[in-house]
């Protein structure tokens, strides 16, 4: 959906995107859609001025967040439903970020700042300087416009300074 018209503010697409689903009767999408309204404006209200694209991309992303450990909790309470559900509202909210960077390119990434960290320590990053890793991570994602799940990138980062 990003790439409609940048200058279209994301609130101004997801109302567009609320009555074409009204439309359709498409009750998922509408629900979904008036969930991102919601999260929006809470965001809005919470800091008490207008969210820039990066705190709308994070308030999208922490929804996502939030299904995810929906997905395993209602998988794990064998609820397959509702858990069904929790993706199909991932999908829409998806719809609305950038695209999510598959393993490979995150693998290249994890190590261009390995070795961005190694070269500003003196030697080879260790498990202690994790952090320094996925700092660097995240900054060349947010410089990137790129989108990557914290815990798939922490996971890369762990087996990249294991090995």
């Amino acid at each position: 959906m990003k790439d409609m018209s940048e200058s279209i503010s994301l609130e101004a697409q997801v109302n567009q995107q609320v009555i074409l689903a009204m439309k359709a009767h498409d009750a998922v999408r509408t629900t979904t859609l008036r969930l991102i309204k919601n999260a929006l404006k809470n965001k809005f209200i919470e800091k008490r001025e207008a969210l820039t694209a990066a705190e709308e991309q994070q308030a999208l992303a922490t929804m996502i967040k939030q299904r995810r450990d929906s997905i395993d909790q209602f998988t794990k309470g064998n609820r397959p439903g509702l858990a069904a559900a929790e993706a199909a509202e991932i999908v829409v909210i998806e719809e609305f970020l950038p695209k999510a960077l598959d393993e490979a390119a995150l693998a290249a990434l994890v190590a261009e700042a390995i070795a961005e960290v190694a070269a500003a320590i003196g030697h080879a990053p260790t498990s202690r300087e994790m952090g320094a890793v996925m700092k660097a991570v995240q900054a060349r994602l947010q410089a990137a416009s790129l989108r990557a799940e914290g815990r798939t990138v922490s996971e890369i980062v762990k087996k990249a300074l294991a090995g």
